[in-house]
Formats: structure tokens, sequence, C-alpha cells
């Protein structure tokens, strides 16, 4: 990655119409209804986009969307980029600095997650309020990192306290159920064993996924606010574990979104 090609994805962003968005949003597995809140969206897809990657999950669009949620300018990824799907972590991370690039001054992260918090339930929507890299890597760790940022990023506190505090006080007012947890991010694509459930609740998790932690990275790396909010999808006790069903898996997650959709365009409006 170098500088050259950031500019040049801007430039065509720029050329399509993408005017100074104020917040950026990643959209998760199953979770693409935000878009319909966007006011006369933009729409590019990601292979028109100079150097972006390619979204190649099925159920992941790839379209980068541009226009207003709630009196903002926002631009939206429907659909994110993972390690399983054979990209590297600066892949996976180069449309947030184009996000930047173009502008925003807020990031806010979905993903579809399991509970390994037996108190939570599929349905349930958690607030990520510290996470574990478990991915075998970083999207800082690459020889020219000095060229867009200091090197060092610390990682006392990388979710933004004060739109944390938000979302919270918004689920109170509208009476949705928003637990707070540590999200634990994995390679994949294989979903965990029974052991590997166990072992991510020793080490703290409360929900399980394989995103998100990359593009929170890179977003403190450019002091970029960012929040988190995982709809979790299945349960994953250890003692009584079924087998996966992707498809339920998509459908729990359709069913949670208006709420999160609520959290978050309430959250916009007040910025």
């Amino acid at each position: 990655m170098t500088k050259k090609q950031l500019e040049t994805s801007v430039a065509f962003l720029k050329e399509k119409g993408f005017d100074a968005p104020e917040v950026g949003i990643v959209l998760g597995s199953g979770l693409g209804r935000m878009v319909e809140e966007i006011e006369d969206p933009k729409i590019v897809h990601y292979h028109n986009i100079p150097f972006f990657p390619l979204a190649t999950v099925e159920f992941h669009s790839g379209k980068l969307l541009y226009g207003q949620i709630a009196g903002k300018k926002v631009v939206v990824m429907q659909g994110r980029f993972h390690l399983y799907e054979g990209y590297a972590f600066t892949d996976i991370t180069y449309p947030i600095r184009v996000m930047r690039e173009l502008g925003i001054r807020k990031l806010l992260i979905s993903n579809a997650a399991g509970a390994i918090n037996l108190d939570y339930r599929k349905g349930d929507l958690m607030l990520v309020e510290d996470h574990l890299n478990l991915q075998g890597g970083s999207p800082l760790a690459f020889k020219n990192v000095s060229d867009f940022g200091e090197r060092f990023v610390d990682m006392s506190q990388p979710y933004d306290a004060e739109m944390c505090a938000r979302l919270e006080g918004i689920a109170a007012e509208q009476g949705i159920t928003l637990h707070k947890g540590v999200y634990a991010a994995v390679v994949g694509p294989q979903l965990e064993t029974r052991a590997e459930y166990r072992m991510l609740g020793t080490l703290g998790a409360d929900a399980v996924g394989m995103s998100t932690v990359p593009e929170v990275i890179v977003a403190k790396h450019l002091n970029l606010p960012v929040v988190a909010i995982s709809v979790l999808t299945d349960e994953c006790n250890p003692d009584h574990l079924e087998p996966v069903n992707v498809a339920e898996i998509l459908a729990v997650a359709g069913k949670a979104e208006p709420k999160l959709v609520s959290l978050y365009k309430t959250l916009i409006s007040e910025m």
C-alpha cells in the first residue's frame, strides 16, 4: 500500500460525488438494511474503485454508498473483507483509510458474532468495549506504516468512550437490550470447536467473530473515534453445541438488525 494508491482511490470517489462525508459505517454479515436509511444514495461497486479489494463472500454485496442519514453525510461499506478470503491485513483495512481520507470523523462498525457469554442470547446486541486480537497479525505490521501515522499505537481504549456511553443511553431510552463485552477476533472461516469455545471464555471473551478488530486498530492509527456493535447470532455453549446453520445465523442477524439500525441512526442524528 502506498500513499499514491490511496490518493487515486479517493480522487476517483470524489469524482463520483463522495463529498466530505462525516460518518463512516461498516456493515457486517446479514446487516445490510442500514443502506435503506440513506437518502439519495450514490453507489459505487468495489470492483470499480482503483486499488480496492473485492468482497468474495456471497452474502457480502461489495458496494460503497454515499448519501445522508439523519441529516449527516455518510459513507457506508456494504460488505467488508476478511482474512479468511485470503486478503492481507492491509487489504482488509484499506477502505477505512480511504474513508478517513474522504473526510469521515467518526466510524461505526457492526458485525455478526457468536455469544460466548452464556448469559447472552442469540438476537441480542453487544456493545464492544474491548477486544482480543487472535488473528495472528496486525494491519500496522508493514514496512512503510510510518508514512501513514505513528508505528506504535496505544490501544488502552480502542473504543470511543463518549459514543459508547451515548449508545448505552439511547438503548435505555428505546428499551433495547445492549450488553457490553469483549469481542474475540479469530481467522475463520471454520467455526470453533467445543475446546476453542471454552478457551475463549477462559480468555475473557463474551463474543467471537472474524472481523472488526483490524478495522478498529487502523481507526486508532488514524485517530478516528470508533464504536462497534455485535449482533449475537448464535449461542456457543460448548456443553450443548449444535451444528452451525449459516442460513439461520443470517436470519437471526436480519431479525435483530432493526434494533442496530435504530441505535446507530439515533447516534448519527446527535453528532
